[in-house]
């Protein structure tokens, strides 16, 4: 039996959360190109290629396993990706109105919320955990993220209210508050099938154990089917997109409408990089959640807390926060600190769990 570690949990889950705060850096870098072309194109190496590549190498008999999972399984984790799907085309277009800092607060202060709790509490187990000290200490941990979250979001909503409309389109070119927030809501709300679609996939770990994958990677095979479903619903967003805006020549055209040169190569780079780095969330959440112990549920919680730690950080180097007053300043910082406080009690409720488990 392989023990637990919590402490590279938590390690593993910062990772995570790094990627996912810094995956739409490298989109900032394509030119002339609609949305739905350069998100479409990331997407392929995200959710395609990515999880495709990595669990043939890594796990054990990748065929043999989805063979062997059931199809209500299949369809349960397909079904959860297709409705992240739907959130991950909505929190495309929040990074488009609000920016990476106030975007990313809304969007995963609900994801957060939804995707930590919602698990546990289908499955009966949230009582269980509440009667044990290391379960009130994990619970507790997820409290204080849910308020750190708030504090990044009021530090957002600060920022909205104090900066003037050229200022914010200065850094974030296409800002509009209300489709922003509308877009944000819908995200976070959707975002957390994400987490479902893993809970229901578990079987599907269970077997590539048994065909002998070592316990960090036995999730990457989760992943092919989850994001399977992901890739679905955007391919068809940006498909309709497509055909609305007539946009589906960008793919090889040398020139936009104006007549203005396209950087094709680069814009693909970016893209790539863009995608492989959006990949590599889960691939080390995944990895993370396999050192959580019995309370695993809290993994959702730290890859949550993770990205909004690296995604506020990436929006001060980025200068959205310029212009902003002392007291907002003091909110992102004591967001941030929060948030950091937060994983570290969760990992040290895990910790306490994984201490106290019968040998």
């Amino acid at each position: 039996m392989v023990t637990a570690s919590p402490i590279l949990g938590v390690c593993l889950h910062w990772l995570g959360g790094l990627a996912a705060g810094s995956f739409y850096v490298p989109f900032r870098g394509v030119k002339r190109w609609s949305w739905e072309t350069y998100w479409l194109v990331g997407g392929l190496f995200s959710w395609l290629l990515m999880p495709w590549l990595l669990a043939l190498t890594m796990t054990n008999d990748l065929f043999g396993v989805l063979a062997q999972t059931s199809t209500r399984t299949l369809f349960l984790t397909w079904m959860f990706g297709l409705l992240w799907g739907v959130g991950a085309t909505t929190f495309g277009l929040t990074m488009r109105y609000l920016g990476m800092s106030l975007g990313m607060g809304v969007v995963l202060g609900f994801c957060a919320a939804f995707g930590t709790l919602i698990p546990p509490l289908v499955l009966g187990q949230l009582p269980a955990v509440a009667a044990t000290t290391p379960g009130r200490v994990v619970l507790a941990g997820v409290g204080v993220c849910l308020a750190g979250i708030a504090v990044t979001a009021l530090a957002g909503l600060n920022k909205e209210r104090e900066l003037p409309t050229e200022a914010k389109q200065a850094t974030i070119k296409e800002f509009n508050f209300t489709r922003g927030m509308i877009a944000a809501v819908a995200s976070g709300v959707l975002s957390a099938a994400f987490a479902y679609g893993l809970a229901a996939a578990e079987p599907i770990a269970v077997l590539s154990a048994a065909a002998g994958t070592p316990a960090l990677w036995v999730g990457l095979p989760k992943l092919v089917v989850v994001l399977v479903g992901g890739f679905t619903s955007n391919a068809l967003w940006c498909v309709v997109l497509h055909f609305q805006r007539r946009t589906g020549r960008e793919y090889l055209a040398a020139t936009d409408r104006a007549g203005a040169r396209v950087p094709l190569g680069p814009n693909y780079l970016f893209c790539a990089a863009a995608g492989i780095t959006w990949y590599l969330q889960f691939f080390f959440y995944t990895m993370g959640e396999t050192q959580m112990g019995r309370f695993r549920f809290s993994s959702w919680t730290l890859h949550m807390a993770s990205i909004i730690i690296f995604s506020t950080l990436w929006g001060v180097a980025l200068h959205e926060w310029r212009g902003t007053s002392r007291r907002t300043h003091g909110l992102v910082a004591g967001g941030i600190a929060v948030l950091v406080v937060a994983t570290l009690i969760v990992g040290y409720g895990n910790y306490l769990a994984v201490q106290s488990a019968p040998p």
